[in-house]
C-alpha cells in the first residue's frame, strides 16, 4: 500500500472545513467512522481524527455501536441547525 499521509498537523486544520460535510453525512443517520469515510470520499485515519475533535467540541456524540462493534455517530441537537 503505498498511500500518501499527510501531517497530522494538516489533517488536523481541516476539521473546520470538514465539520459541514461530516454533519451532512450523519444528518439522516448515524454512522461509523468508516461509513463517514466512505460517504465524503477521506480515508478512515483523517475522518477519525475529525469525528474525535468534533466530539470533543460538541459538534457529534456517540449513537451506540453496529454489530462490529463500532461506534456510530450523529449530531448534537442543534449542531446542524436541526432538533434530535
Amino acid at each position: 500500500m503505498s498511500e500518501m499521509l499527510r501531517d497530522l498537523r494538516e489533517v488536523i486544520r481541516d476539521e473546520n472545513v470538514m465539520r459541514p460535510r461530516i454533519l451532512t453525512a450523519v444528518a439522516t443517520e448515524s454512522l461509523t467512522v468508516p461509513q463517514i469515510a466512505d460517504v465524503i470520499g477521506y480515508p478512515r485515519r483523517e475522518v477519525l481524527l475529525w469525528v474525535m475533535g468534533m466530539r470533543k467540541y460538541g459538534h457529534l456524540v456517540d449513537d451506540g455501536t453496529d454489530d462490529d462493534g463500532e461506534f456510530r455517530y450523529r449530531p448534537v441537537a442543534g449542531a446542524d441547525g436541526t432538533e434530535r
